[in-house]
């Protein structure tokens, strides 16, 4: 009794430093998440920016200026930003057409890689036919086949039916390319669709077009929209492929930048601006569409 009596009064002491040590673990994860952590993350954040920052800067700035001093001067002497690079950058044919040129590959080949990749992930998810696991093993497979083996095999076959240097054979490239990854991803997404809902949507008459446009698109918007940011990203930044495939004479705005790099201090003002303009067109696009990707990130990381 004396014993049992004793281990009863025991046992709250005993816990009180580990409720005491928990108390203030869980102060110090209050704090971290605080102000203090919140600073930190800010500074990282325009640590992150800085080359951005600069690039716009110097964007600002004349050539003279730009090879007397870093861009940091504009903070002593702002009266060195101007709109001149600007002008010379639209009055610049080179450039504009190469903007241009870029559009008219990224678009569609977001586009197409977008609709056959939602539609095949729809495939392989909820039909039937004969081969499909295999044919989904073929699709994973081809996520680590790289770019560059297949350039040198790729350009004779394009050469072949005569696409090599078009618009038309980058699109191409740049779609069979990407079709492997948006086929694994949007196959993974719609699979985790309650399959009583899409049954529910064939009692009540709906055909397999149907369903994919009425049911399955609209629950798979925010992964649709991630698939859309990361394609747009890589084909608009790509230079390898563009360098390769497309027309030497409509190069895109990464080649064309390229191009411009002869005697790196004459046309500074010119390759600065057209830099920063080819780098905040894909920053707009993903600020536009943020939420929708991390709605799909979120959701992909909770199935």
């Amino acid at each position: 009794m004396t014993t049992a009596s004793t281990t009863a009064t025991n046992t709250p002491a005993d816990s009180a430093p580990v409720k005491a040590e928990r108390s203030l673990g869980a102060r110090l994860a209050a704090r971290a998440g605080g102000g203090a952590m919140r600073i930190f993350l800010v500074l990282v954040a325009l640590f992150w920016l800085m080359p951005t920052i600069g690039l716009l800067l110097s964007s600002l700035r004349g050539a003279d200026d730009i090879a007397a001093t870093g861009w940091w001067k504009v903070f002593t002497a702002p009266s060195e930003l101007t709109f001149d690079n600007y002008s010379r950058l639209l009055d610049n044919p080179t450039i504009t057409h190469s903007l241009l040129s870029t559009v008219m590959i990224t678009v569609p080949a977001t586009l197409l890689v977008v609709v056959i990749g939602s539609l095949a992930g729809y495939a392989f998810a909820w039909m039937e036919f004969p081969g499909r696991d295999w044919w989904f093993l073929v699709v994973v497979g081809l996520l680590v086949v790289p770019v560059q083996v297949a350039l040198v095999p790729v350009s004779k076959l394009f050469g072949a039916v005569g696409i090599f240097e078009t618009t038309f054979g980058v699109i191409i490239f740049h779609t069979a390319f990407g079709l492997p990854f948006a086929i694994f991803l949007l196959r993974n997404f719609f699979a985790e669709i309650p399959r009583e809902l899409l049954e529910a949507a064939r009692l009540d008459g709906a055909g397999e077009i149907r369903l994919f446009t009425r049911v399955v698109m609209p629950l798979g918007g925010p992964a649709i929209a991630s698939l859309g940011i990361f394609q747009f990203l890589w084909v608009w930044n790509d230079m390898l492929v563009a360098l390769i495939f497309a027309d030497s004479g409509s190069p895109p705005i990464t080649v064309a930048l390229q191009q411009q790099v002869r005697q790196f201090g004459n046309n500074i003002d010119v390759l600065a601006p057209g830099a920063f303009v080819s780098m905040v067109i894909p920053l707009a696009v993903f600020f536009a569409f943020q939420r929708q990707f991390v709605s799909g990130v979120m959701a992909g990381a909770v199935k």
